[in-house]
This record gives C-alpha cells, sequence and structure tokens, in this order.
C-alpha cells in the first residue's frame, strides 16, 4: 500500500562509522574516543554524550540501516525516523518482516509479521511503516499515554492528515487487538498539542478527573501582541503552561534571560483576560501528584473519578529516575 505522507525521514544526528572506516576499533573505545552503537557501527564518543535521549535512538535506527539496508521499520522506530514523539532511548530496533517469517528479538532487533495492508514509506534510502499505520499500531500496542503523544505529534508534522484516517486505519485491520485502546488515543489526538509534553499532560489532567482544557487558546494584549496558552479554563480564567526542563537548563541559551522572557509573559496575559497561571513540567506530571496539587491549588475541582491504573502507568514509563541522564 502507497504511503499517506509526504513526511521525510529524519537523517542519523551523528556522523556513524563502520569497522572498516574506523581502524582498531576497540583501541579508540579504550581511550574514550568512541563508544559502540552496534555491532560493527560506532561513534564519536563526546558526541554520541551530547545526544539527548531519543537522538541516540534515532541514530541507533540509522546504525541498522547500515546493516540491513532493505529493512521496513516500524513501531518506536518508524516514529523515530518520522520525527514522532519517542520517549527516551528505547534501545530495541524494531522491524516488520513479511507474512510467513518469524517475530523474534535478536542482537538489539525486534522483529514483527507485517500485514499486506501496512502503508509504506520509503525516503533517502530507508524504508518504514508511514505515519497513519506507525500512529495507529503505537495505539493499540502502548500505554495509551505513548500512543496519545504519537498520534498527536504525526497530525502535527503532516496537517494533511487527520484523526479520520487513523480511525479508517484502526476500524479496518483484521485483528481486534488493540482497537478498543486506540480508539482512545484517535479521539483526543490533535494537532494542536505542540509538544509531548503537552500530550502528556492532556492525558493526565484527563485520568486525574478534571474538565478538559481548550487547548491552544490565543490572548491578544493592548499592545496587539498575541500569546499563545497551553490548556485553559476558562470558567476559572485559569491558564496552565507546560515548561519543558530544556527551555531552562541552558540548551537554547542563557536560561535566566528565559525566565525573564517567562516573567514578562505572565505579567502581560495576567493583565488581559486571565487571572491564574499555574507553570508545571515534566516532573510534574509524570510523578502524577504534584500536578495535581498544582490544579487543586489554582482551584481548579475534578469532575470525574480517576483512573489509578493509567496514572500507575504514566508514573512507571514515563517518571524521572535517578539514574537518568
Amino acid at each position: 500500500m502507497p504511503s499517506r505522507t509526504g513526511i521525510l525521514f529524519r537523517p542519523s544526528p551523528i556522523a556513524l562509522l563502520r569497522r572498516d572506516t574506523l581502524p582498531h576499533p576497540e583501541r579508540a573505545i579504550a581511550r574514550g574516543e568512541a563508544v559502540k552503537v552496534r555491532r560493527g557501527v560506532f561513534a564519536e564518543r563526546e558526541a554520541w554524550r551530547a545526544l539527548a535521549p531519543w537522538d541516540r535512538y534515532l541514530a541507533r535506527v540509522h546504525a541498522v540501516a547500515l546493516d540491513h539496508p532493505g529493512a521496513v521499520f516500524c513501531d518506536e522506530s518508524a516514529a523515530a525516523l518520522l520525527g514522532a514523539a519517542v520517549f527516551g532511548d528505547p534501545h530495541v530496533v524494531h522491524v516488520s518482516v513479511p507474512a510467513g517469517a518469524t517475530s523474534r528479538q535478536s542482537g538489539g532487533i525486534r522483529t514483527r509479521v507485517r500485514t499486506e495492508t501496512d502503508g509504506i514509506l520509503s525516503s533517502a534510502g530507508m524504508t518504514a511503516t508511514d505515519a497513519v499505520v506507525t500512529a495507529v499500531t503505537l495505539a493499540r500496542h502502548r500505554h495509551p499515554v505513548i500512543g496519545l503523544a504519537v498520534a498527536d505529534s504525526i497530525l502535527r508534522l503532516d496537517r494533511s492528515l487527520t484523526r479520520d484516517m487513523l480511525r479508517a486505519e484502526n476500524e479496518h485491520r483484521a485483528s481486534g487487538r488493540g482497537r478498543a485502546c486506540a480508539r482512545w488515543v484517535i479521539d483526543r489526538a490533535t494537532p494542536l498539542a505542540e509538544s509531548p509534553l503537552e500530550s502528556v499532560s492532556r492525558a493526565v489532567t484527563e485520568w486525574l478527573g478534571f474538565p478538559d482544557p481548550v487547548l491552544q487558546r490565543e490572548f491578544v494584549a493592548t499592545g496587539g501582541t498575541t500569546d499563545r496558552g497551553d490548556l485553559w479554563w476558562p470558567h476559572l480564567r485559569l491558564l496552565a503552561e507546560a515548561d519543558g526542563d530544556v527551555k531552562y537548563d541552558g540548551t537554547h541559551g542563557d536560561p535566566l534571560e528565559a525566565l525573564q522572557k517567562r516573567r514578562t509573559r505572565d505579567i502581560r496575559l495576567l493583565a488581559g483576560e486571565v487571572s491564574k497561571i499555574a507553570h508545571f513540567g515534566w516532573t510534574e506530571v509524570t510523578f502524577v501528584d504534584p500536578y495535581r496539587a498544582l490544579l487543586l491549588g489554582q482551584g481548579l475541582q475534578t469532575v470525574a473519578p480517576e483512573n489509578t491504573a493509567a496514572l500507575a502507568g504514566v508514573k512507571r514509563l514515563l517518571a524521572p529516575r535517578r539514574h537518568d541522564t
């Protein structure tokens, strides 16, 4: 089946070196000059350490492509190539194989049997399941918070894709496994969520029992400046802002300057329609309890019981751990 998207694959974020282009790689590793990405593929150590976990995973996918040029990537590996949401470094690279082959895991590669109807996308000499297939597969077979983040990012990356296209893919698959889970994801998927943090916060907000917010509400200041807010509850005039930690860790400039810009923006918003602003980050949302306390402290009341099982999954899968780097 042909691809239903024009998204191009992301290139490797780092130069990858084959054994034949890196003399004595074991010595380079021992000297701290190189790291092994996978069997027979290496990278410069400092450049590797500078990568975010999800970019390391993208490099792993490209490393597999060097050894397996005909591979059809799927699941998280396809998501990484497409530029969709990937959480951390999953390590295992996912490849789909034709009907009649066997699903298995070996050498850091997990294979699964694909169907004849799977949409396939080829770009820059690589092949993967297309955006619609990738989003629906992950919505079916991963925790809903991950499925939602992937679906949101897919719709954001290619505005020609729609929820109806995702819904059709889900309903037309012969297997019913995961269909209901994917329906939950697809019914909520939107291109308005601008980051995985926003997607996760939307899911956690619902599972905590809070009312649905308005997404990406625009506020026009007296001077004509337009600000867009992440989560807006008009009955309280409450705005919640998803502030990724990367904004203030120095990665993208002076953190003090970033904080000053945030304060200036907050003052501008509070001079208009907004009465309260609650800032949150990855830690608050994925540990759940701090996020609940934050919203309750701003006067937001729950309207439904908590989904404790779903929230436990968020903590288990996404909350930072002491050894995370």
